[in-house]
């Protein structure tokens, strides 16, 4: 089985909110609403592949320096195995906008989210973003993000 280590940009406004794309052309999660990000690539930094993920799918530019680490969630789940590990930008520059992967973008509560983002994506805010977990799991037979520090 492949493990996939995968890097998210948890990008927030002033006012709170956080950015979402709806996910067009790629096999996974195809129109639903997700964070930016993607695989890491070989030799990469973490954060780098955060921040070139948001530039590639919505369009910023954020500077790894800038990042806040979030922590990393564990996965082993309908068959995939891997870690997200989700860093925060609050500045960057650039207009949100679709681009790679995206059809759309779009700020939301991460208290109210779409009802069709991708099923992990609010698990992961509650826990990372709003709880302030370094470390959650995922496995076969949870429905929910289980935070473990």
């Amino acid at each position: 089985m492949t493990f996939h280590l995968v890097s998210w940009l948890i990008v927030q406004d002033w006012r709170g909110r956080v950015l979402l794309g709806r996910r067009s052309g790629t096999s996974y999660g195809e129109g639903e609403w997700g964070l930016p990000g993607g695989r890491v690539e070989a030799g990469e930094a973490l954060a780098a592949a955060a921040v070139r993920e948001a530039f590639e799918e919505v369009g910023i530019v954020a500077e790894v320096g800038g990042l806040d680490a979030l922590g990393l969630c564990r996965y082993d789940h309908a068959g995939a195995q891997g870690a997200d590990v989700f860093f925060r930008a609050r500045t960057w520059t650039g207009e949100p906008r679709p681009l790679d992967k995206t059809s759309e973008v779009a700020w939301f509560d991460p208290h109210v989210l779409p009802p069709d983002a991708l099923w992990w994506v609010a698990g992961v805010l509650r826990a990372h973003l709003l709880g302030g977990a370094r470390l959650s799991e995922l496995l076969d037979g949870w429905t929910e993000v289980r935070v473990l520090v």
